[in-house]
């Protein structure tokens, strides 16, 4: 699928529409954490074969109690059977992933939220275990989904979590049904729209073919890359990655990308919903000036900035993103 990009087509995006398909390359394993209690969680990568590859590389993360487990379940939204987890009580929020993500991507997440959240992290349409309908996806496409899936799963107003493509997506939600929405967070988000050459790393990653290439893009995502160094892991991510099943979703976003489709650019003046912006400090792919472009645009909003961090905190730090996502939950500063 990655090689049906070409340098015409490359020439036409904006870095941050590269990025999101850079994505795809490097969401294809999901966290695992070690038990080390005094350590910070281990990175990994996430997506629709993540826990399979994830459990032949490290233990997986333990979780806090029986009662915190998420549910799987599965709601029709426009005919197409789309995948979830659900777990805990209370307040809704929903968490979104990244492009070629899946609910993986929320491993460390789910635990923590669900002691005070009624907490529901879809497979998007064309992602993960959900169906994968032949549609012309773009942005648009995502939230008019997650419009269906509200009502599907009974939904009135949520608070919604975004990484990457995730945040995206989250964004345009808001500004399309601001009153379904109670508090919004982007992590890492893409949408806006930075012209300029791409990084020789970030081409070579859309058709990764080595292992070098692997371990470049890697580098470019987390600023551990430690746990991918083994060619054993290097190997099962390729794997991974022609086992997804979702290379007609990606192309699609893709060919939207290259048009330009709907970009946040000059929109996030209607959010006016409270907002926590997390990034992580060394993220080589949406790199910090986004992020800083986010607080600024979206009146009111908090940047909560996590060192020694790469584009998917709520994996790499998972201890310190959840510390801040639940304080922004609670209505602390």
């Amino acid at each position: 699928m990655i090689r049906l990009l070409n340098q015409n087509l490359i020439s036409r995006m904006t870095y941050a529409g590269a990025v999101m398909i850079v994505l795809l390359v490097i969401s294809t394993v999901s966290l695992a954490q070690t038990a080390k209690p005094s350590a910070q969680p281990q990175p990994a990568l996430s997506g629709g074969q993540g826990l399979t590859l994830a459990a032949r590389v490290t233990p997986a993360a333990p979780v806090e109690s029986q009662d915190a487990a998420p549910a799987d379940k599965w709601a029709t939204v426009f005919g197409a059977k789309i995948h979830y987890l659900e777990a805990g009580s209370g307040p809704v929020v929903i968490l979104l992933h990244g492009l070629g993500g899946s609910t993986a991507n929320w491993a460390p997440t789910i635990a923590p939220l669900a002691q005070k959240y009624r907490v529901i992290v879809p497979d998007q349409i064309g992602f993960g275990k959900s169906e994968k309908p032949m549609l012309n996806y773009r942005v648009s496409t995502l939230v008019d989904f997650l419009d269906g899936f509200y009502k599907q799963v009974g939904v009135q107003k949520a608070t919604l979590v975004g990484n990457s493509l995730g945040g995206f997506t989250a964004a345009a939600f808001a500004i399309a049904h601001p009153e379904k929405v109670d508090k919004l967070v982007l992590v890492d988000a893409a949408g806006l729209a930075i012209t300029g050459a791409l990084d020789q790393k970030v081409i070579a990653g859309l058709n990764a073919s080595t292992r070098q290439q692997v371990r470049d893009i890697l580098s470019l995502v987390f600023y551990n890359t430690t746990p991918f160094s083994s060619d054993a892991a290097v190997d099962a991510f390729l794997a991974s990655r022609v086992t997804a099943g979702d290379g007609y979703t990606v192309q699609r976003f893709i060919d939207s990308i290259a048009r330009g489709e709907d970009m946040l650019d000059g929109k996030l003046g209607a959010i006016k919903h409270p907002t926590l912006i997390i990034w992580g400090r060394e993220d080589g792919l949406t790199q910090l000036a986004m992020g800083q472009r986010f607080n600024k645009e979206i009146a009111g909003s908090q940047l909560f900035i996590i060192e020694k961090c790469g584009h998917v905190p709520q994996l790499e730090k998972a201890a310190e993103f959840n510390a801040g996502l639940l304080k922004f939950l609670a209505g602390m500063k």
